[in-house]
């Protein structure tokens, strides 16, 4: 457990940061919906797990039209899920076990559901309210056509036509409007948004789309043309800083305005950009005058193989040393298959095609995802810098791929015309008991089903259970805080092929085995080991080891 009275300033260079997504953590009325009541109950668990903070995910008043990313109010809690009061609540909890609070903004896009959004659409073209998001009028001989080609991150068109004929961009939902960073009222807005968090004892900020604030409203507003609409690759088509409405230069300018409020806390806030760039361009945000951290995403990316491993490693110590911010580590989190599932696709496999098969094609044995999982997480706990775990990964579940078509809950299904299932298969409610409506969910049902095979999974079943998943965080989490001692790692030059091994300050090696067949055990004190030893002098396929 983290230093009660700790104000080290620098604490999230190394941290362990659990994701919670509050919908799927726990729910304490009944209704079916995580709540923040019930994040606070649960709290324990994170602080007995030993990670140093817990990440909210969006808990603000939202109609779900993007799983609470959709945000109505950036400085309130929805009322499903509780008040101002339960988050005081919340806060006071997590401060008293020792547990930093990290919380999502938002700052790309708002509700339509927001008053300012309302507002606009109750004003005229041309109007202050309007100015504060991107509206614009068509193209074609009656303005029927979109202003431009932009495409929406969840299919289609990225703009929707009001009824008085102007259009408004969305590059997410048509329910999630994109503000309008050059208008100084949403930069002030934003700025009042970080301070109010902070004054109520917030720690850090998630910054959602982080490289999606700035865009190039110069007109005639410009196509993207050949250079596609979305993702990495269209920003590898176009000069650095240069795309219409990805990664802009002028991004950086809003960051370093943040950080004057970040700074003007002690300690100051801590703040990581979810910014999906190439890793030059992720060094930027990371910069200690801009957010100090950024997401790095080609870790979760790469498949089992230690030689894209290797290179992705020590890229990204590279880039964070560049940025003289600390590197990042994830394998999962609620917008992406877990990696105990995800792991086990065969090289080239799409992972949306494999959950609209349901999980079926390829069939992938659960085990042996599971073993690569803890392999692939200890050797992730032992890298410098932050490790952000996502809820349930400690139990080691899986991927929930075969849910009904008929209860899924994320946009992305009806958006893209049944095309792609979505990521409601990493947000099922977590298990906390073996039995009971929803495996101690809450005293109800839960709003996504659970399989049975998550009375298994259940904390309850592998507390104090030698080799079970959870202990095996518990205690690699424990041996990580003790261990922990500079930012940098040492290669082992006469590793075989397959084979990632690195020492950390000379004291601290790591090992794993990501080929098919076992190979020799380095010399020294096993410390822990991602599955157990049977041959002494062997490490297993699969498996991780820590020596001392």
């Amino acid at each position: 457990m983290a230093d009660l009275s700790s104000r080290n300033p620098d604490w999230w260079r190394q941290a362990v940061v659990y994701q919670v997504y509050p919908r799927s953590f726990a729910d304490a009325d009944g209704d079916g919906l995580g709540d923040l009541k019930g994040v606070a109950q649960r709290l324990n668990h994170l602080a007995t797990l030993g990670v140093d903070a817990l990440w909210l995910s969006p808990f603000y008043p939202s109609e779900l039209a993007d799983g609470g990313y959709d945000v109505a109010d950036h400085r309130s809690v929805d009322p499903r899920l509780g008040t101002i009061d339960d988050f005081a609540a919340l806060v006071a909890e997590a401060h008293r076990l020792g547990l930093k609070v990290v919380v999502d903004i938002v700052p790309n896009h708002t509700s339509h559901l927001h008053p300012w959004f309302q507002e606009a659409l109750r004003a005229a073209p041309g109007s202050p309210a309007r100015d504060r998001y991107v509206f614009r009028p068509g193209r074609g001989a009656h303005g029927e056509l979109p202003p431009t080609d932009w495409q929406s991150v969840f299919g289609g068109s990225a703009w929707r036509r009001t009824p008085d004929g102007e259009w408004y961009l969305h590059l997410f939902a048509p329910e999630q409007p994109d503000l309008n960073w050059d208008n100084e009222e949403v930069r002030a807005d934003f700025r009042t948004t970080l301070r109010f968090w902070s004054d109520r004892g917030v720690d850090g900020f998630r910054i959602d789309v982080a490289h999606g604030l700035a865009k190039d409203l110069t007109e005639p507003l410009r196509d993207v043309g050949g250079i596609g609409a979305t993702g990495e690759e269209s920003l590898l088509r176009v000069p650095p800083g240069s795309h219409p409405y990805w990664d802009r230069d002028e991004v950086h300018e809003i960051y370093r305005d943040w950080r004057k409020v970040f700074d003007a806390y002690s300690p100051p806030r801590t703040a990581v950009a979810e910014a999906w760039v190439p890793g030059a361009r992720r060094a930027l945000y990371a910069r200690p005058d801009e957010l100090g951290q950024a997401f790095n995403f080609e870790f979760l990316e790469t498949g089992w193989s230690a030689e894209e491993l290797r290179q992705v490693i020590t890229g990204e110590l590279a880039t964070a040393h560049a940025a003289g911010a600390s590197a990042t580590w994830v394998l999962s989190n609620h917008d992406v298959v877990r990696h105990a599932s995800r792991l086990m696709l065969p090289p080239g496999t799409d992972p949306g095609a494999w959950l609209l098969s349901g999980g079926n094609a390829p069939a992938i044995d659960t085990a042996a995802g599971l073993r690569r999982a803890r392999a692939a997480t200890l050797l992730m706990l032992a890298l410098p810098g932050s490790s952000y775990l996502y809820q349930g990964e400690e139990l080691g579940l899986p991927e929930v791929a075969d849910l009904p078509t008929e209860v899924l809950q994320d946009p992305i299904w009806e958006q893209t015309g049944h095309v792609r299932k979505g990521r409601d298969g990493c947000r099922v409610p977590l298990p906390w008991t073996s039995t009971g409506p929803s495996y101690g969910f809450g005293p109800g049902g839960a709003w996504l089903p659970q399989p049975a095979s998550f009375a298994s999974h259940a904390v309850e079943a592998q507390a104090g259970t030698e080799g079970s998943t959870l202990e095996l965080y518990r205690t690699a989490l424990r041996l990580r805080r003790k261990l922990l001692a500079g930012e940098t790692l040492t290669w082992t030059p006469e590793a075989p092929a397959g084979v990632l091994d690195f020492t950390r300050c000379e004291a601290w090696r790591c090992v794993t085995n990501l080929t098919g067949e076992p190979v020799p055990l380095p010399p020294g004190e096993v410390l822990l080991s991602s599955t157990p030893l049977t041959d002494a002098g062997a490490l297993p396929p699969d498996t991780t080891v820590w020596l001392g």
